[in-house]
């Protein structure tokens, strides 16, 4: 019986204190269920959701401009002057160099975030700051080569025709130094016509390349038609030097006058085995019909401009497939193209310039277990076909060309022809000598400068000799009558004094 009456005074307990607290439990469910509270809520939370979206200082930027009381001229006002003050703050002016203050203009006024630009003048004033600047780069660039750049990088195989003439110097400087600036390991095959000559060996052994410089003995022609078919078989007798001396790299087909960009040689180091790039043709003409073709140029042009960009390489499709060529169109230049090679015209490339073609060195080589089965051997194309207009003749199937430069969109090599006119006079090997007859003299010269010429006027000549031959005759005469006077006083003193003598005698 305790037990049960214990039981039930729990029970009254129990439910007296649910009773007291109702009323707190639903004053609590009726706080929480306020539309005023949840609005906060959800707005609160939503702009902790921009906040950690968009950055704690932009949130609290949005709710000083929603939330403040001041007028847009004020926040305004207030943002100029943080501006200057940040300006003023943070720019302080530079050190002085050489006892001079290097003032910055009061004008730029530039800050990003908290923290001010200072704008030094340009060039630096002080040179040896500029040159460590410079060391730093060219390190930090070296070091990214190495890190980022090509892992093992090929040897370039560069095959350039020549022969003596009067631009050979010219053209064969400036591809010298473009191979001398590459960063890879270099073999330069210099194919001259006509034979080997001192001059070219001395020209081409400055570079400090590995050279292999080989003679054809067949003279270079006068028209252009046959010289790009003899350069042609140039570039195919190199190929046989290098598969007969099995040189492993990759072969680019560097002719001496073109013009080749430095990213070039970094671009073709991802070649498998036949690489085409895109070539920038640059017709050129030394004379005045140059002009009106290239006016004739314009107008077709603007009727079809994509057709006609002067460019030579390969195409892509949209899914960066190899698709087919690109050519520069020369039918508007033909009528009045150059036939010889100094002609005042201007001078047309071939319809696919070797230049654009890279190759690996393997696929000319014999007996290689990885050769591709759709590559010829060069002797077959040598007895195939007298003139090889391209690499393409090496290829069973063109369309396993690897387009490079981003698929071809990118150019990186130019091609131009620029020769002497027949007429033009140069000096052999662009020696000097005799030395040059002087045309305009030198302004300053060690010696005095010549005493001026006289006036040709009669009169002023005759009267000025005139007037200092009297000065001097009357100058003379007087001196001389009192030279004269003086001596003879003396004289006459004497007798004066002889005769006072005889007479006191």
């Amino acid at each position: 019986m305790k037990q049960l009456t214990a039981l039930q005074q729990q029970a009254r307990r129990s439910n007296s204190f649910r009773g007291a607290s109702l009323p707190l439990d639903t004053s609590v469910d009726g706080a929480i269920k306020s539309p005023a509270t949840i609005f906060w809520l959800v707005f609160h939370g939503l702009c902790c959701l921009i906040s950690l979206v968009l950055g704690f200082r932009f949130s609290r930027m949005v709710f000083f401009l929603l939330f403040s009381t001041s007028s847009p001229s004020a926040t305004t006002n207030l943002y100029s002057a943080l501006g200057t003050t940040l300006a003023s703050s943070v720019t302080t002016s530079p050190p002085a160099m050489n006892g001079t203050a290097v003032a910055v203009g009061g004008g730029s006024r530039v800050v990003v975030g908290r923290h001010g630009i200072l704008i030094r003048p340009w060039p630096h004033p002080d040179p040896a700051e500029v040159m460590k600047a410079h060391h730093i780069i060219e390190r930090v660039q070296r070091e990214q080569r190495v890190q980022y750049g090509v892992k093992s990088p090929r040897t370039i195989i560069a095959v350039t025709p020549t022969y003596v003439r009067t631009f050979q110097t010219l053209h064969l400087t400036g591809v010298m130094h473009s191979l001398m600036n590459v960063p890879y390991d270099v073999v330069w095959i210099v194919v001259e016509a006509g034979g080997t000559t001192n001059e070219t060996a001395a020209l081409i052994f400055k570079s400090g390349l590995k050279i292999v410089h080989i003679g054809f003995n067949v003279r270079m022609p006068i028209l252009w038609e046959d010289r790009h078919k003899m350069e042609s078989k140039m570039r195919f007798h190199a190929l046989r030097v290098v598969r007969e001396r099995k040189l492993d790299g990759i072969i680019v087909f560097a002719d001496e006058s073109n013009m080749h960009s430095m990213e070039l040689f970094d671009e073709i180091q991802n070649v498998e085995w036949f690489g085409a790039v895109s070539v920038g043709i640059l017709p050129h003409s030394g004379g005045s019909e140059g002009i009106e073709l290239s006016a004739a140029s314009r107008e077709d042009n603007d009727k079809n401009e994509n057709s006609q960009m002067p460019v030579q390489g390969p195409v892509c499709n949209s899914s960066n497939q190899f698709a087919g060529w690109h050519t520069f169109n020369m039918l508007p230049l033909m009528e009045r193209s150059a036939r010889y090679v100094g002609d005042r015209a201007v001078v047309l490339p071939r319809k696919l310039e070797w230049a654009g073609f890279i190759l690996n060195s393997r696929l000319v080589w014999k007996d290689v277990e990885d050769k591709p089965a759709w590559v010829k051997g060069l002797d077959v194309v040598g007895r195939e076909r007298e003139d090889i207009e391209s690499p393409l003749s090496l290829l069973e199937d063109p369309s396993v060309v690897e387009p490079l430069g981003s698929c071809g969109h990118k150019i990186m090599l130019w091609w131009l022809r620029v020769e002497a006119r027949a007429d033009s006079k140069f000096p052999a090997r662009w020696v000097i000598d005799p030395p040059l007859d002087v045309t305009i003299p030198a302004k300053h010269t060690p010696w005095p400068d010549a005493p001026p010429e006289l006036p040709t006027s009669d009169v002023k000549v005759i009267s000025i000799p005139e007037n200092t031959e009297k000065r001097v005759t009357k100058r003379s005469t007087r001196k001389r009558s009192s030279r004269s006077k003086r001596k003879r006083v003396p004289k006459v003193s004497d007798e004066h004094v002889s005769k006072r003598q005889s007479g006191d005698n």
